[in-house]
């Protein structure tokens, strides 16, 4: 970069006594003396290397050469001051871009309130929304390609922090037709002699291996007939006849008309929802996304929200 050949004292001190055209009026105008405003204006058309003001007794006016500069030094100096504006805007994390990254579940939830609670809180600032899974979302977060994360079953990483939003029970994914779906509580035992539709380990191992483990305290090694990478995905497959499933209790809104959805047996099984980013991260953006999602979650104790029927 150039170094600047003005001083920006010189150059708003050149801009006010354009306007006031009196040497006494600007030197109370910017809280000085009258000599030390005589002096910067000299230096600055020694650098211009051209007069900038005609002097005469009433005053002053602008020559040709200062007529030229004039518009120039307000450009600059507006610019200036909207450039600082805006780092202050930034800085206190009141403008500027983040880019959050959602498990597509979350839509069902969470997600539309807080987006919407912050983009009413902060409109200055850009959101950029990714859907993904909770494992591409750890990487994201870990290469710095999201700021912050709301996924399922957060990773266990020193690089990354990971604060509860809420927890919500497994329920059983039944097609509407089958001997079970007649039941209001579904033993996990049960399910024992039936295939499973289950979430790709690849796209959510903490809450794939949740499930796993929820079959084998019932007793049985679950059989996989199909993955799928989304909730929606696993219900549609469901509805299909391929099998059945254990999902977050969020899926009931999915609302398939040949899917039921029960009550577990035994109960008190949930799956966490949080809010993930890297560890040692100072962006006030990121800071600013917290409280909000803690407000709206009321610190990530009980229940999941009810979904949102306004824009999000």
């Amino acid at each position: 970069m150039e170094r600047p050949q003005l001083a920006l004292h010189q150059l708003y001190a050149f801009a006010v006594l354009a306007e006031e055209l009196h040497f006494g009026r600007a030197a109370n105008r910017l809280g000085v003396a009258q000599p030390p405003l005589s002096q910067q204006i000299r230096r600055l058309e020694e650098r211009v290397g051209h007069p900038l003001f005609e002097r005469n007794p009433g005053g002053v006016v602008l020559t040709s050469a200062g007529h030229e500069l004039l518009p120039a030094a307000r450009r600059a100096l507006g610019e200036i001051a909207d450039g600082l504006e805006a780092a202050r805007r930034v800085g206190g994390g009141d403008a500027g871009r983040i880019r959050v990254g959602f498990a597509a579940s979350l839509a069902l939830t969470i997600l539309p309130g807080m987006l919407r609670g912050y983009r009413e809180r902060y409109p200055a600032v850009e959101m950029e929304i990714r859907e993904m899974t909770t494992a591409p979302q750890t990487a994201a977060l870990l290469e710095r390609s999201i700021d912050v994360g709301l996924l399922r079953e957060p990773p266990d990483d020193p690089g990354l922090v990971a604060e509860p939003v809420f927890s919500e029970e497994f329920v059983a994914v039944l097609p509407v037709g089958h001997v079970l779906a007649g039941q209001r509580v579904v033993p996990v035992a049960a399910l024992a002699a039936e295939p499973f539709v289950l979430l790709n380990r690849a796209a959510g191992p903490t809450v794939h291996d949740r499930i796993v483990g929820l079959c084998r305290s019932a007793g049985f090694e679950p059989r996989i007939g199909q993955y799928a990478v989304e909730w929606a995905t696993v219900s549609a497959l469901v509805e299909a006849g391929l099998g059945v499933s254990l999902a977050p209790a969020s899926v009931r809104r999915i609302r398939l008309k040949g899917v039921a959805y029960r009550r577990i047996e035994p109960d008190g099984a949930r799956t966490t929802v949080a809010m993930c980013w890297r560890s040692g991260d100072e962006n006030p953006l990121v800071a600013r996304f917290l409280e909000v999602g803690r407000a709206l979650s009321g610190g990530g104790q009980g229940r999941p929200p009810p979904p949102s029927s306004g824009p999000g």
